[in-house]
């Protein structure tokens, strides 16, 4: 696997939306979508975005070389880190602490997620911790959100027992939660000191781009309704340390719903404005990469 270091830092704007829907359930509210209780408006948490990438480069690569996922359903983590334990490399080091470190470093080569997000690997045998260069924040609806709650019928039971206590009657009752419609915006950071620590490499930036683009095309469901990334925005900064603060750059970028379309049902009511090259401070590069 052919690595170039990154030598620049990014920050970028994701825009995504939901049509009768659910992006992101609550467990502790009954599954209902996330809601800032205090605005209304919705939330997507960014583990819940780092789950869809995870999946889109599990279904790119087929866990190839160098591209295996560490948080995949089902998975054993302790089997993981405990593999890792078992190569050459780690089991010649004498000091623990060199151990340690040398399963850290094979954990990042192995696993995309890994050297992308960064992991917590002491729960079996050490293979320390990984600061991802690759950064999130929450998710936030541009305007509030109205979480529907549907009565939906299953014409079946599962049991002959089920049968007869419902003499004849199959149907049994249940409830399903939707939005109608919310169009999210989502930040995001990749720094270049902890891309250097952890290997992630110009083409690992390539596929993460990638699979931003295409993340929602191979997570269909019932539940999640239709879901679409709208918009990718990138600042690339000439330095690894940044030429300008994030938030000033976000703040460049505005997205309101079209007055005479309210209540908004689709990406059409809204207007995002992005600026042009000439209006970014020096030293940073607009990229739309949808």
């Amino acid at each position: 696997m052919d690595v170039v270091n990154i030598n620049n830092r990014y920050d970028f704007v994701l825009f995504f939306d939901v049509k009768d829907g659910n992006p992101n359930g609550d467990p502790d509210a009954g599954n209902l979508p996330r809601i800032d209780p205090e605005t209304g408006n919705g939330l997507v948490t960014d583990v819940c975005i780092k789950r869809k990438v995870r999946n889109f480069v599990q279904l790119d690569k087929a866990c190839s070389e160098g591209y295996d996922i560490f948080v995949k359903e089902k998975a054993i983590l302790n089997n993981f880190i405990d593999q890792a334990h078992e190569q050459e490399e780690v089991k010649n080091k004498e000091k623990i602490g060199d151990k340690i470190e040398a399963a850290r470093l094979f954990m990042c080569k192995k696993y995309f997620d890994v050297r992308t997000f960064g992991a917590v690997m002491t729960t079996g045998k050490n293979a320390g911790q990984v600061r991802g260069p690759v950064q999130f924040t929450f998710a936030r609806s541009i305007d509030q959100i109205v979480p529907l709650e549907h009565s939906i019928t299953r014409m079946a039971v599962t049991t002959p027992a089920e049968s007869e206590k419902q003499q004849g009657d199959n149907r049994t009752m249940g409830r399903k939660f939707t939005v109608p419609y919310a169009l999210y915006r989502c930040y995001g950071f990749v720094s270049a000191p902890f891309a250097t620590q952890t290997g992630f490499s110009t083409v690992d930036l390539d596929i993460f781009w990638k699979a931003l683009l295409n993340m929602f095309e191979h997570d269909r469901s019932a539940a999640r309704g239709f879901m679409a990334t709208r918009k990718l925005i990138v600042f690339k900064h000439e330095s690894t340390l940044g030429n300008t603060p994030a938030h000033v750059l976000f703040n460049k970028i505005t997205c309101t719903a079209i007055a005479d379309r309210k209540p908004v049902r689709d990406f059409g009511d809204y207007t995002i404005t992005v600026p042009s090259q000439a209006e970014m401070p020096n030293g940073v590069t607009l990229e739309v990469k949808l």
